[in-house]
């Protein structure tokens, strides 16, 4: 019986689906900084592995900034817990958002955090 080569973990289709474990809240962020230590993947796993970790980072460094902020004061307080919530659900739909363009073979750059992640080594 012949061997089926459609299923090999080499095809665009099973690069992309590696590509959606990057953009899975919080946890792509270590695959994907994995990427850019080894400095694997061609060109496409780079770029999006430079927007996770850069988008991932940004997110956490808010996220922490906006705890802090609120458990420091009390008269703002309830306003930055809000506005923490808001990030991270915002943080939550872009990563979501991304899948999406993902899947229909678009572009995931994203135009401040990219541009930021570009000047990553």
């Amino acid at each position: 019986m012949p061997v089926n080569k459609d299923n090999s973990l080499d095809g665009p289709e099973a690069k992309r689906f590696q590509l959606f474990w990057y953009l899975v809240p919080v946890i792509g962020f270590f695959p994907a900084l994995w990427t850019l230590y080894y400095r694997q993947g061609g060109k496409q796993r780079q770029e999006l592995s430079r927007t996770v970790v850069t988008l991932t980072i940004a997110w956490l460094l808010g996220y922490v900034l906006l705890g802090v902020g609120a458990e420091a004061s009390e008269s703002l307080s309830l306003t930055l817990l809000v506005t923490n919530s808001l990030m991270t659900s915002g943080y939550f739909v872009t990563n979501l958002w991304l899948m999406v363009r993902l899947l229909q073979r678009k572009s995931v750059r994203l135009p401040i955090i990219s541009k930021v992640g570009d000047r990553l080594p």
